[in-house]
């Protein structure tokens, strides 16, 4: 007979905790989990983004301007925890791309740049998903067309196995990243953690494991929508949010709502005669209360009062005192001196978010800010860290930005990501980072492989699953040369195919491709073509391609979510041949117009001159659509955007006019909705005029592009002065 889930919660928590503790000890390691900037935001619309380019110029922090610098990307903290300055750097919001558990790891480690987060978090928010049975569809709108896209294959296997067994599995998935959570916590930090009735219940077991009873502060009720009616049952209208504290202290900022006119007529029935403000009386006796009094004669009546007789030699020169008839004093609240009620544990007076609210972002889940924000002003204070690892809509974020809090964000959608970062820049957000998990595919395959997994196992890997065979030891050493099964060394029969497996530590570039064509004509007698399999590219892949122009060339790009599958499936024989390597996209541009110089204002006592960069889109080519998780009926109305207006695909475009190579820095943006720039909404400007400062000699402009399906691509042109 099966356990019953509570005879489980034992081994899910005692596994849970094993999963995090491998984790914790893996910090100190040389190998250990890192984050990669994919690009620094500055929001076009924030008018300080300029000033806050050349103040940094100015104090030396070049790195986020010139090639070979780092100090603000990799240093992004000044305040952390309770507030200790670490260093004079200053701090760098960040939205992360990837899987919490690996975000939360590199948090945690830091690196020779970035000190731990360890102990210096003030509030965690979550908002994990806990309905096994929701459709977490994606609706794409493009001109005369709407999509319904089914999620990522890696969100898929992310929530398959989120709920493989039901919920069983959801705790097992929950359970380690509590542990790492409370991790990070500052000792006065505060989580809550926001469920319903699916697996409310369950998860708070958990929390009183993980967090200790002792340090549970409050079960909230949000009441998230209106009486309905439901056929068999009452109708569900809550949410529930666990409120813990990692120790017997935490920041708390009381919060209050304003009273109702009811309350007011019921509470404030009196009117001072002198002011005629309203007020109302509360007895100063000490009757009833436990803990004694002060004794002594007031007004001609002696008992035992609340305070003693200089604080009601006070409160009766300062017109505080009111007498019942039988001569009994009593204290004035005045209503124009109080804040309000105090905010109980059950919220009704915060509503959904209407659909026609200037907050939506058309997020299945997206929660009201008016609800984060009581937890963000209670809990924190300005310039206090705030984190969300479930980040969906962005609401956290948006929230911490708006309240002058420090805030980190993560989720594994690509659609979530790319709101979020739209939604922050809407809002005329501070600059800050959008990062990546980096070697994603090394830590998942050292999970699945084991503490001895070598680089060149994972090269064989992809191989195989490519359909090649390997070349022999003595021409291949690193184990990742392969040619296509079916190959007759002895008499070269048939085409004959080299394939390359680059490794998932570096971007392909194009020295790998002259690398991989070289052996193609030279080795072993030479070869009639060469694939090339990549898992990250350098974002002039697409213009190596063009340059080389050889037909016998094909690169590939290797599925990120490989070692999840593998994973899933239980081995390479069951995922043999069910793995598609897909090609790149491929943006093109026009040549970069680069204006005259013209002098401006002086900033600071300094002259400067301003120069622009006219960059216009020419093409976007996506060259396989066939990855993208659409049905057949979806993917011909696809096929027929593609065909008639290819860059109606783009979802936000953005561009550096500086690009070292290395990060991406956007200064200028513009994405569908943002009707700022024109007043289409389901097009992008295909026209960008960046104003930057003048710097003599050529420059490397970078463009990147997202599409609605979140494929980046990216071109990077150098132009010469004007």
């Amino acid at each position: 007979m099966p356990k019953s889930l509570l005879e489980q919660l034992p081994e899910i928590v005692a596994q849970g905790r094993k999963e995090a503790e491998k984790i914790l000890e893996s910090l100190e390691n040389r190998h250990r989990v890192t984050l990669q900037t994919r690009e620094v935001v500055l929001p076009a619309k924030d008018s300080a983004a300029q000033d806050w380019i050349t103040q940094q110029a100015r104090t030396g922090q070049r790195e986020v301007f010139a090639p070979g610098q780092r100090s603000l990307i990799e240093h992004p903290q000044a305040m952390l925890g309770d507030g200790a300055t670490v260093d004079a750097q200053p701090w760098t919001n960040r939205l992360i791309y990837g899987d919490n558990l690996l975000a939360m790891a590199a948090l945690l480690a830091g690196d020779e740049h970035t000190p731990s987060m360890r102990g210096k978090v003030d509030l965690i928010y979550i908002d994990p998903p806990f309905d096994s049975k929701a459709d977490y569809r994606t609706k794409v709108t493009l001109p005369g067309v709407e999509l319904e896209q089914k999620p990522t294959v890696i969100e898929q296997f992310a929530y398959s196995d989120t709920w493989s067994d039901g919920t069983a599995s959801y705790l097992a998935m929950i359970t380690p990243r509590l542990i790492l959570m409370r991790e990070l916590l500052a000792d006065t930090g505060s989580i809550y953690v926001h469920l319903d009735w699916h697996v409310g219940h369950y998860v708070k077991i958990v929390m009183d494991e993980v967090f200790g009873k002792d340090n549970f502060i409050n079960e909230i009720i949000w009441k998230r929508s209106e009486a309905h009616s439901d056929s068999n049952a009452f109708g569900a209208v809550h949410d529930v949010v666990y409120f813990y504290s990692k120790a017997s202290s935490q920041i708390w900022n009381k919060q209050y709502v304003p009273y109702t006119d009811e309350y007011i007529d019921k509470q404030f029935k009196y009117r001072d005669e002198s002011t005629g403000r309203r007020y109302r009386s509360a007895d100063l006796s000490a009757s009833g209360l436990s803990g004694g009094g002060y004794m002594y004669e007031w007004n001609k009546v002696t008992r035992i009062w609340r305070c003693p007789k200089t604080t009601m030699e006070r409160y009766r020169d300062e017109g505080r005192l009111d007498y019942t008839g039988k001569g009994l004093v009593r204290y004035k609240y005045y209503l124009d001196e109080m804040p309000g009620l105090t905010v109980q544990t059950i919220w009704s007076d915060v509503s959904k978010i209407h659909h026609l609210a200037d907050e939506r972002v058309n997020y299945p889940t997206q929660k009201p800010e008016a609800l984060v924000e009581r937890i963000v002003k209670a809990s924190s204070i300005e310039g206090s860290l705030v984190m969300d690892f479930f980040g969906g809509s962005g609401t956290t974020a948006a929230v911490a930005e708006k309240l002058g809090r420090r805030w980190i964000t993560t989720d594994l959608g690509k659609p979530a990501c790319m709101i979020m970062r739209k939604r922050l820049i809407d809002q005329d957000a501070k600059p800050f980072l959008y990062q990546a998990i980096g070697d994603y595919q090394v830590e998942a395959a050292k999970a699945m492989l084991g503490r001895d997994f070598r680089i060149g196992d994972l090269s064989h890997i992809v191989l195989s699953l490519y359909g090649a065979l390997p070349l022999p030891p003595d021409v291949n050493p690193q184990r990742n040369l392969g040619h296509i099964a079916g190959m007759d060394f002895g008499a070269r029969k048939g085409s004959k195919t080299l394939v390359l497996a680059d490794s998932p530590n570096k971007l392909t570039g194009a020295a790998t491709l002259k690398k991989a064509i070289a052996q193609r004509d030279n080795l072993m007698g030479g070869w009639d073509r060469v694939v090339v399999l990549g898992w990250n590219f350098e974002p002039s892949i697409g213009e190596a391609i063009t340059a080389l122009n050889d037909a016998r060339l094909e690169v590939l790009v290797i599925p990120p979510d490989l070692m999840d599958r593998l994973k899933k499936k239980g081995g390479i024989d069951k995922l043999r041949g069910q793995v598609r390597f897909s090609s790149l996209q491929y943006l093109t541009i026009h040549p970069v117009v680069r204006g005259a110089p013209t002098p401006t204002l002086p900033q600071g006592g300094r002259e400067s001159s301003q120069e622009t960069l006219t960059v216009r889109l020419k093409n976007y080519v996506l060259l396989s659509p066939e990855a993208i998780n659409l049905d057949d009926a979806n993917r011909l109305k696809l096929q027929a955007v593609i065909n008639q207006e290819p860059l109606a695909l783009i979802e936000y475009w953005a561009v550096d006019p500086d690009y070292d190579g290395k990060v991406f820095r956007s200064v200028w943006q513009d994405y569908r909705g943002n009707t700022a720039n024109d007043e289409d909404a389901l097009r992008v400007v295909t026209q960008a005029v960046v104003s930057t400062p003048v710097k003599p000699g050529p420059r490397k402009v970078c463009v990147r592009v997202v599409d609605v399906f979140g494929f980046e691509a990216e071109v990077v042109a150098t132009v010469g002065a004007a």
